[in-house]
C-alpha cells in the first residue's frame, strides 16, 4: 500500500495548494503515493482532475500512512478541522512550493502550506498549520503562532510577533519592531486588506486602513 495525502478543502485555497502539495508529496513519498481532495460537501467525484472524497471515505481508503494538509484559510476553522483529523490518527503534512525562498534558522511547524513566491527570512519561529499565500513574506526575527494565515501579498517585517489564529489580509503590512520591543499582533486579530499596521494590535481586534485603525 502507498501513502495517501488529503488536501482538506475544495475551495480556492485548496485548489491553490493542491498543485505544489501534490508535487512535494510525490517527490518525498515516491511516484506511487496518492493525493486526493477531502471535503465535507462532496459534489463531484473529481476536482481539477483529483479524486474528491469525504473524511469517512478517506479514512476507509487503504493506505500505508495517511497525511492531511488543511487548505482552509480561516484560522479557527482550520484548527477545528485539524482536531478531527488528528483524533482519527492522521498525520500533518507540510507543503512548500519549489519557488518559495526559505533562508537560515527557520523553525517551521507541522502542517504548513507555503505557496509559490513566498519568502521566509532568517531566524524565524513559526507554529503549526501556518498558511502563507502567494507573494507574502515573513522577515527576520519574527515569531508566528499556530493556525495563522497570511493572504496573498501580506508583509510582515522584522521583529514582529503574530499570535495564534491571526489573519493578515491581502497586501496588509506590519511595520518592523525592534529587538526586545516587537510589534505584536494579538491572538485572533484580523488585519484587513491593504492595512498598514504601525503599532501592536490587541487580541481579537479587526483593523483596517492606512494607518490601520480598530474598526471592531
Amino acid at each position: 500500500m502507498s501513502p495517501l495525502l488529503g488536501i482538506y478543502g475544495i475551495g480556492g485555497c485548496g485548489r491553490g495548494i493542491m498543485p505544489f502539495a501534490h508535487s512535494a508529496f510525490r517527490r518525498s513519498m515516491g511516484p506511487e503515493s496518492r493525493v486526493v481532495f477531502v471535503d465535507d460537501q462532496v459534489t463531484a467525484a473529481k476536482t481539477n482532475g483529483h479524486s474528491t472524497m469525504d473524511l469517512t471515505r478517506f479514512l476507509a481508503t487503504p493506505a500505508a500512512a495517511r497525511y492531511m494538509c488543511i487548505a482552509i484559510a480561516d484560522p479557527r476553522t482550520r484548527a477545528r478541522v485539524w482536531e478531527r483529523c488528528e483524533s482519527s490518527g492522521i498525520m500533518p503534512w507540510t507543503a512548500v512550493a519549489e519557488s518559495a525562498v526559505l533562508m537560515d534558522d527557520i523553525a517551521l511547524g507541522a502542517g504548513a502550506a507555503i505557496s509559490p513566491f513566498v519568502t521566509l527570512a532568517s531566524n524565524i519561529r513559526i507554529g503549526r498549520h501556518f498558511h502563507a499565500n502567494l507573494y507574502s513574506y515573513v522577515e527576520h526575527d519574527c515569531v508566528i503562532g499556530d493556525f495563522v494565515t497570511f493572504a496573498p501579498g501580506a508583509k510582515c517585517n522584522g521583529n514582529v510577533v503574530v499570535e495564534d489564529y491571526a489573519y493578515l489580509g491581502s497586501g496588509a503590512m506590519i511595520r518592523q519592531g525592534s529587538p526586545g520591543a516587537p510589534v505584536v499582533i494579538g491572538t485572533g486579530a484580523i488585519i484587513g486588506m491593504g492595512a498598514v499596521v504601525l503599532d501592536s494590535v490587541a487580541p481579537g481586534s479587526v483593523m483596517a486602513g492606512n494607518p490601520a485603525r480598530r474598526i471592531r
